[in-house]
């Protein structure tokens, strides 16, 4: 009933492009899509030298340093990324402004870094010249590097209001925002600590990352919306920046929770956010773990979307685990129950849609063997606690038993879905798999099959048919009820007088086929009567067959309008 989805590369295209560079006192447009380094970089639509702008120089070689992203060429020659995408397009701005590793890493070669964690939010790597010069290159989230800068580049004091702005009109625009900034360093130290991260640092800029949300993703929300499935967004991305991609999916953007709200709301608090909030950012594993437990206590069952060693608990936590099959880490494989092999948003969806499908096709399969096999048992049971002469030998009902399961019962697992079944609200968690209606139609169709049976049996005595004769009657009375009522289950509640009925599922005419050649063998030919006893029946016998067997069709498709009426659409 809920999904809990992170955003890049899942409801977005995973493309990240670095479109936009603020700087002290300058904002950049970069043009250029994906991870080939074309493109330019432009001011107010005008054409501008990078290496012209103060402190440029300085945020490229951060961009390109505090990395382990690569782009290179595939064998077709097409640019390529290894690593994270966020750094890729970090790495392709460098490109397009010069700077290239093979020359730039030589001269700056890394000492010792921080790898970037959800919890930190930054990176920081250490690197040096071969002039004795020692510098730390910090990446991370605006606000983390905001707070641990105290001057911004030409050496000024950190204009916050300056930047904060500047985060919020990117973030505005649907961008993905980091603060690039250094640090001199001690060369007498080799290494760096996270307890040696502290406000030291000059801010050299901000880079703007866009990464659009993917079509069949929007359209997707909008199925699972309809569907009454809530998708909520779980995201490490700026607030500002995660309203925007989630309006742009059709979430509701208007109330955004962070982070750090979650860790100041208690349990109670937090359960009511829940329902109410779809778009979560700035959110680390743990605040996944006890989204997953306030929507839980509520009685929602929960997927969740992880790709981390650290979204492991929240996997393992939620009703249904959804890994990443090409950016998740092994980790989070192994503590889900489903892997994304296309790491795509809509095959979520997707797999809603066929299992509703699947679902239903159980309990149609449920609504035509259990009535039609308690049909067969009522007419023994009858038979016997009224004294009365079997319709049917022992012989023939595994005869009805055999030729039914091996067509009839295998045709409705081909079952195309039904009309609207992702505009239907999730089934409740506690809906037994014989409800109630079902139960009564089960009830229904027994009373029919029982009713009919023995109405052409005693029809057949009557009219001084041998015994024989009146029980190949009843044997092919009980397949022609089966046969009619297969037509009723094809919809739970929706009427069959359609064309649909014949032509939906070319697997109900097939079997239907072979059936009635089974049951045409069954009454006129030689080695069938040796061995069940059967013979052969007139015009006149077929015709009531078929009356009563059109009679029971009509019945199941009366009590189907009654439950339409009632506005019960499934059993």
């Amino acid at each position: 009933s809920v999904i809990c989805t992170d955003k890049t590369g899942t409801l977005t295209r995973n493309e990240m492009t670095a479109v936009r560079l603020v700087l002290a006192g300058f904002e950049i447009t970069v043009s250029g899509a994906g991870y080939a380094p074309d493109g330019g970089f432009h001011i107010n639509g005008v054409n501008i030298d990078p290496a012209a702008i103060a402190g440029f120089e300085d945020l490229a070689r951060c961009a390109l340093l505090c990395n382990d992203a690569r782009i290179h060429h595939d064998a077709a020659g097409n640019w390529m990324l290894t690593g994270d995408p966020t750094e890729g397009a970090l790495m392709t701005l460098a490109h397009k402004a010069g700077m290239e590793p093979s020359g730039a890493a030589p001269q700056w070669p890394r000492i010792d870094a921080i790898p970037f964690e959800s919890e930190r939010q930054y990176m920081v790597t250490l690197n040096h010249d071969h002039g004795g010069r020692h510098l730390l290159f910090l990446k991370g989230a605006p606000e983390r590097v905001f707070a641990l800068c105290k001057t911004q580049s030409g050496g000024a004091a950190i204009d916050l209001d300056y930047w904060e702005a500047a985060v919020t009109r990117a973030a505005q625009a649907g961008e993905r925002v980091l603060a690039l900034a250094q640090a001199p360093w001690t060369e007498n130290r080799q290494d760096i600590e996270v307890s040696d991260v502290i406000p030291r640092f000059e801010l050299l800029g901000l880079v703007g990352i866009i990464d659009p949300p993917r079509e069949e993703a929007i359209a997707a929300v909008a199925e699972c919306h309809s569907a009454g499935v809530r998708v909520k967004m779980v995201t490490g991305d700026h607030a500002i920046t995660a309203a925007a991609i989630g309006s742009q999916l059709g979430l509701v953007s208007g109330r955004t929770l962070t982070g750090d709200a979650i860790e100041n709301l208690d349990d109670s608090a937090l359960r009511e956010h829940a329902l109410t909030t779809d778009i979560f950012a700035r959110a680390t594993p743990e605040h996944k773990l006890r989204l997953i437990t306030a929507l839980q206590s509520q009685g929602h069952l929960v997927a969740m979307t992880g790709d981390g060693v650290n979204d492991a608990p929240a996997l393992k936590a939620a009703d249904i685990g959804v890994a990443m099959g090409q950016k998740g880490t092994d980790a989070a494989r192994e503590a889900s129950d489903l892997v994304l092999t296309d790491d795509n948003f809509a095959t979520i969806a997707s797999a809603i849609r066929e299992g509703r499908v699947v679902y239903d096709n159980i309990k149609k399969s449920l609504m035509h063997m259990l009535p039609t096999n308690g049909g067969e048992a009522g007419v023994i049971l009858l038979a016997i606690f009224a004294g009365l002469p079997l319709p049917v030998t022992a012989g023939q009902i595994l005869w009805v038993n055999t030729v039914t399961s091996v067509t009839l019962a295998l045709a409705l697992a081909f079952e195309p879905a039904e009309r609207g079944v992702m505009t239907l609200a999730p089934r409740p968690p506690g809906e037994p798999l014989i409800t109630q209606a079902l139960g009564l139609r089960i009830l229904f169709v027994i009373v029919l099959m029982v009713a009919a049976t023995f109405a052409i049996f005693n029809w057949e005595l009557q009219r001084g048919s041998s015994l024989e004769t009146a029980r190949t009657a009843a044997v092919n009375m009980i397949v022609v009820c089966e046969l009619f009522y297969l037509f009723n289950v094809r919809h739970f509640t929706a009427h069959a007088f359609r064309l649909e009925t014949l032509r939906g599922n070319p697997a109900v005419l097939l079997v239907s086929g072979i059936l009635i050649v089974l049951q045409l063998a069954f009454t006129y030919t030689a080695p069938m009567h040796h061995l069940f006893k059967s013979v052969a029946l007139d015009i006149h016998s077929w015709a009531a067959i078929l009356s009563l067997g059109l009679l029971l069709f009509l019945c199941v498709e009366a009590e189907k309008t009654f439950l339409r009426i009632a506005r019960i659409d499934r059993l």
